[in-house]
């Protein structure tokens, strides 16, 4: 059984999807929440505390390192101490290459992969003076197999699972364990949006037949981030109903 008991866990861009389902779920493992999103997250930190467990909410836009300071720093002076990091904040911005707009590529590498490097290295100094941590960064099968019109998109998650690795291998001597999560296809708001045809040809390539839920998410984040997890770091876990596999 997984216990987060005694652990202090933030979630960016926690307030609804994939990162919710990532929030209740480390709150039901017996985490404290820090919940943070760009417009708010009340609801979230209420249905948190309704099961008996601390959470706070905190405003904020990863891409303004002065945004990620105040997060870092209010979990701190809450909680005293910082465990787990989940980077799930996101945003997408599509269009064909030769359509992309500057402004729709920097807004999409703001968000998503500098907002990453951020929030992991405001989490670091906590984490290496406590010798302990897990870094937890959502990423995307788009990110290994790109996808037309994403190309802004692809770029930023292709740069998060190489940010992933490359700081596994900086602090893990200081034992902080950083991976990825890289989900296809899964039931959000953003995919409801797909058509029926779009769908069913979808499906055909899916060997599980169907579209992945944010707990199947939240519950591989959620043993990233315990104790079993202890000797995994720099990997990239695909979580796609075998839409990607090789070989």
């Amino acid at each position: 059984m997984i216990s987060l008991e005694n652990k202090v866990a933030i979630v960016t861009g926690g307030s609804r999807g994939i990162g919710k389902a990532i929030s209740l779920k480390l709150a039901q493992l017996g985490a404290k929440l820090v919940v943070s999103s760009s417009s708010g997250s009340e609801d979230v930190a209420k249905e948190i505390e309704a099961f008996g467990h601390k959470a706070i909410t905190v405003q904020a836009d990863v891409s303004k390192e002065e945004d990620v300071n105040k997060l870092i720093s209010t979990a701190l002076n809450t909680f005293g101490q910082i465990d787990i990091l989940v980077n799930n904040a996101g945003i997408t911005k599509d269009n064909l290459t030769m359509r992309l707009s500057e402004a729709d590529w920097d807004k999409v590498m703001d968000v998503n992969l500098k907002g990453t490097f951020l929030c992991c290295k405001g989490v670091l100094k906590p984490m290496m003076k406590q010798r302990s941590g897990k870094i937890i960064n959502m990423a995307s099968i788009i990110g290994l197999i790109g996808n037309p019109g994403q190309v802004n998109y692809s770029a930023s998650k292709a740069g998060m699972i190489a940010l992933t690795k490359s700081i596994a291998k900086e602090i893990g001597s200081r034992n902080i364990n950083v991976n990825a999560i890289a989900p296809g296809y899964i039931e959000t708001d953003m995919t409801q949006k797909i058509s029926d045809p779009v769908r069913e040809e979808l499906l055909k390539n899916i060997p599980l037949k169907r579209l992945g839920q944010a707990e199947d998410v939240a519950n591989l984040a959620a043993f990233l981030a315990s104790d079993q997890a202890n000797y995994i770091t720099g990997q990239v876990f695909v979580l796609d109903g075998g839409l990607t596999m090789t070989g």
